[in-house]
């Protein structure tokens, strides 16, 4: 992989990720940017001892725009975008309009493909392979910057989602703090230490998923997915490693060579849950890793979580007051059918 770092018109780092060494990247961004002026503030919630962030400057962040002006397709004559060069593999480069930054966290977007009209699921394993070192290399990166706490690269899909570029992409969260989820699972995972007499919760969970083998929905030498037991959503996959690691830079070569074989089978599997015709299927997809300064680092376990609030065909699963209000979900379809359905549109 070769990583060639710029800097766009407004001071914003850019970063190439290509899997040739002799490529060349010296485009310069001709566009007549201004600095980029942002407001994000942390506040903590003194009920709930999580933290939000106000970032006011978003509202005027692009929305929908037409294909021919999307501003993460590859520059051409005419049309500049975000990306300086007329063609790419994969891009990284510091969101405009970012929920963290400064000592607030930094966000980044990550450009899977130069084309417009394709989904993660089209990628070429090699492409897939791209992606995934890259988060890796970002992950690092991140994690040597002055106030990072957790790095969360993640994929929001579909305009249900409330995605308003539609060119294939995803994002990169640093956050300045030690998210709400992640904080419930370092406390689980200390309890059932705790309870077990030094057992660790994510190796058990695993066990458990394939000794029992009803929420399985695919394996491989390295990896299993498996619908969770308790899954919050309609149609939810946790994607793990077989062989423990807190985050991405831990994963070996076995693991990572596997990986775009596993996942790209899992994202075609869930364009094809509700049946031929019906339109692709919005998801969210994230990296699950452990905080740099978590006491428990070592003991986390490096997941992936993929799911969809499409819930049926042209339904969707809105989260009313007892999700939105009380943090109390229901799951409209139960696990073990949902694994089902998702080994049934195995590709053949």
């Amino acid at each position: 992989m070769k990583k060639t770092t710029t800097r766009l018109a407004d001071g914003r780092e850019l970063i190439y990720y290509d899997s040739r060494d002799d490529v060349v990247r010296d485009a310069v961004d001709r566009r007549p940017l201004e600095p980029v002026a942002t407001e994000s503030e942390l506040r903590a919630d003194r009920l709930l001892g999580d933290t939000v962030a106000v970032a006011s400057h978003r509202q005027g962040r692009t929305y929908h725009p037409p294909a021919d002006e999307c501003p993460l397709c590859p520059s051409r004559e005419g049309r500049l975008s975000e990306i300086p060069d007329s063609d790419y593999e994969v891009v990284v480069f510091e969101n405009r309009f970012p929920s963290l930054a400064g000592d607030a966290g930094r966000c980044e977007v990550v450009c899977f493909t130069p084309d417009h009209d394709a989904s993660f699921a089209d990628l070429s394993p090699a492409s897939a392979r791209l992606v995934l070192d890259a988060w890796t290399d970002r992950t690092r990166d991140l994690s040597q910057q002055p106030g990072v706490e957790q790095v969360f690269p993640f994929e929001n899909r579909g305009a249900e989602i409330g995605v308003t570029l539609g060119h294939p992409h995803g994002q990169i969260y640093a956050y300045p703090f030690v998210t709400p989820r992640t904080a419930l699972m370092l406390r689980s995972l200390a309890g059932h230490r705790e309870r077990t007499g030094g057992r660790n919760l994510f190796d058990d969970v695993l066990a458990d998923e394939r000794a029992d083998g009803r929420r399985i929905v695919l394996t491989g030498e390295h990896w299993t997915a498996f619908v969770p037991y308790a899954a919050h959503w309609p149609y939810e996959v946790h994607l793990y490693p077989h062989r423990r690691v807190p985050d991405l830079l831990g994963l070996d070569e076995e693991a990572r060579a596997e990986f775009p074989q596993v996942y790209l089978e899992l994202l075609r599997r869930f364009d094809r849950i509700f049946g031929e015709g019906q339109p692709r299927t919005p998801y969210i997809s994230g990296w699950h890793q452990a905080p740099f300064n978590a006491p428990d680092r070592r003991d986390f376990a490096l997941h992936l979580e993929l799911f969809t609030i499409r819930r049926t065909s042209g339904k969707l699963k809105f989260l009313a007051g007892s999700e939105s209000g009380m943090g109390a979900f229901i799951n409209d379809v139960p696990p073990e059918s949902a694994a089902l359905r998702l080994r049934e549109v195995a590709s053949q």
